[in-house]
Parts: structure tokens; C-alpha cells; sequence
């Protein structure tokens, strides 16, 4: 019935919704949905361990270990994401051999979804690190005292005490940060990852529909974007601890 009505929409007032009736279409559709989920999850679980990693190296006695921390941030914040994508894919990628793909040809070791999810993970990362080292920075010194008094070590008092109490605090910069990731992933169709904008693409140079995939592409991110804000609001909501933020 679905399809019956999007054929009659084509016909009756030329509204070509082809992913809703044609196989085909919809099949390469839903493979770029997918491949957006695998970036969007990939990147932000990549990008928060990036951040905790350089938050926590950040805030070291090491002076080495500051200084390449703040180098990685201040390189990728200063740089834009495209750039960032276009040099990991075009000039890093070089210089990594490749392998045999058994049919007597050779084939990259790192995909292209590969090199926008190593793109996108530093990216964001860097951005993360600066977060975490916000709300690290906000934990009251006194508490860092009770813990060093009750012989915890540097590595404990940041996972025990400091890390959960900074995660609450940073909640809302990050959930900012993570949304932009998410729309930052549309950038891997300039390297052929076949994400949605790739696959939305394909339909209208095929099906000459591009007002129609144009709007589906924007409900279809509007829907992905408050499904992750909805999950960090409602992450903030049980994180919360009564009294210590609003």
C-alpha cells in the first residue's frame, strides 16, 4: 500500500519518493543510511576515547606529552575537517603498501570509510580534549585532595573520582560537539564513501529527483541529529547529581 501511494504521488502530482516503490533505489538508500551509522558510531566512540586519552595526558607531569597533546589539538581545530579528509585519504594513504585482493590485483589496507572515520575521530577528538580538560578543570581541588588522601593514584583518582565528576559537567559542550560530528560525516562523499549524501546522489542523477532526495536527506539527518540529542539529554538527566550542577 506504501509503494501503491508514492507510485500514485509520481503520477498524479510528480513527486518522485522512488526509494518508497523501486527495489533498487531504496536497497542503495538504506546501504548509506547504514554506512552513516557506522561513521557516526565509530567516530564518536574513537573521538571520546581521543579526548579522555588527551585530557588526561593534558593535565600529566610530562611536559613532552602537553606539548604534543596541545600540538594534535591546536592542528586539527585550526585546520577544516575536508582538508583534514582529503590529505588522510590522498597523501597518507600513499605511502601504506597495499595487499593482494586474491584475483591477481592489489587493494588499499584502509578503506575509504577507514580514512573519514580516522578523520573525523581526530577532528572531533581534538575538540573533546579541550571539553574534558574544561570539565576536569571544574572539578573543585578539594575533592583531588580527599582522594590523594585516601592513597589513590594519579591514574584512579581520574577514572574513580575526577572523569565522572568532569563527564557531567562537559555533557552539554560535548553533546554540541558530537551533533556537528554527525553532520561533519557528509564529508566523506567527496571520498566516495557511499553514506547518504553518496547514495542520495546516485538516486538523482538516475531517477532526476533531486527535490525529493534533497528532502529526505534533510528528515532523514533532522531524525538522526534528536536521536543523539535525545540520548545525551536524557544521559544528562540520570548523570545529574542534585545540588552540584542545575
Amino acid at each position: 500500500m506504501i509503494a501503491d501511494f508514492f507510485i500514485w504521488l509520481n503520477e498524479a502530482h510528480g513527486w518522485n519518493f522512488s526509494i518508497f516503490y523501486d527495489p533498487f533505489d531504496r536497497a542503495r538508500f538504506l546501504t548509506g543510511l547504514w554506512t552513516t551509522l557506522y561513521l557516526c558510531v565509530c567516530s564518536i566512540l574513537a573521538s571520546l576515547a581521543l579526548g579522555l586519552l588527551g585530557a588526561w595526558i593534558a593535565g600529566g607531569r610530562s611536559r613532552l606529552g602537553r606539548l604534543l597533546v596541545r600540538a594534535y589539538v591546536q592542528f586539527f581545530r585550526n585546520t577544516p575537517p575536508l582538508v583534514q579528509l582529503a590529505f588522510f585519504y590522498f597523501a597518507v594513504a600513499s605511502l601504506i603498501p597495499t595487499v593482494g585482493d586474491g584475483f591477481g590485483g592489489r587493494s588499499a589496507l584502509i578503506s575509504g570509510a577507514g580514512w573519514a572515520i580516522i578523520s573525523f575521530s581526530l577532528f572531533a577528538g581534538a575538540f573533546n580534549v579541550e571539553i574534558f580538560r574544561a570539565g576536569i578543570e571544574a572539578v573543585p581541588q578539594a575533592t583531588v585532595e580527599a582522594a590523594e588522601s585516601l592513597g589513590y593514584s594519579r591514574l584512579q583518582q581520574y577514572a574513580y573520582v575526577v572523569l565522572p565528576l568532569a563527564f557531567r559537567i562537559c555533557l552539554p559542550a560535548l553533546n554540541n560537539n558530537l551533533v556537528n560530528l554527525v553532520k561533519t560525516t557528509t564529508l566523506a562523499y567527496a571520498i566516495g564513501t557511499p553514506e547518504l549524501l553518496y547514495a542520495a546522489s546516485q538516486i538523482w542523477s538516475e531517477v532526476l529527483n533531486v527535490r525529493e532526495m534533497m528532502n529526505v536527506l534533510l528528515v532523514t539527518y533532522v531524525g538522526l541529529v534528536a536521536l543523539l540529542v535525545w540520548v545525551m539529554s536524557g544521559w544528562e538527566r540520570i548523570l545529574r547529581i542534585p545540588g552540584y550542577s542545575r
